[in-house]
């Protein structure tokens, strides 16, 4: 998995750089197959929000958070994205084709 992670009106300190790579290792625990995954930390007036983006073989993730402190933003949006793979991975597991020869045949 590569990790980007990129700052608007934010200077990504490497103790920010760390903690956003500890907790998307989180998602990797629930789900290993993510190929790309991006993350966008910006400042706006009284709030920090934290985005991210995370490419899935055919799906492609994007949850945003924002809160007033950064390590909360980014401890939201990880919850969030983290809810969004385990429901991906729930239904591609739950999606069961039954081969046609094996189909019954109303009349």
């Amino acid at each position: 998995m590569s990790l980007t992670i990129t700052g608007r009106n934010l200077e990504i300190t490497p103790a920010i750089r760390e903690y956003v790579h500890t907790k998307t290792a989180r998602v990797l625990r629930h789900f290993d197959q993510v190929i790309d995954t991006q993350v966008m930390l910006s400042i706006e007036p009284q709030k920090h929000i934290a985005e991210i983006t995370m490419r899935l073989r055919g799906k492609d993730l994007h949850c945003e958070a924002s809160d007033d402190n950064l390590y909360a933003a980014i401890d939201l949006l990880v919850d969030k994205a983290d809810r969004q793979v385990i429901k991906y991975k729930t239904k591609a597991q739950n999606h069961v084709h039954e081969p046609p020869k094996r189909q019954e045949m109303t009349a």
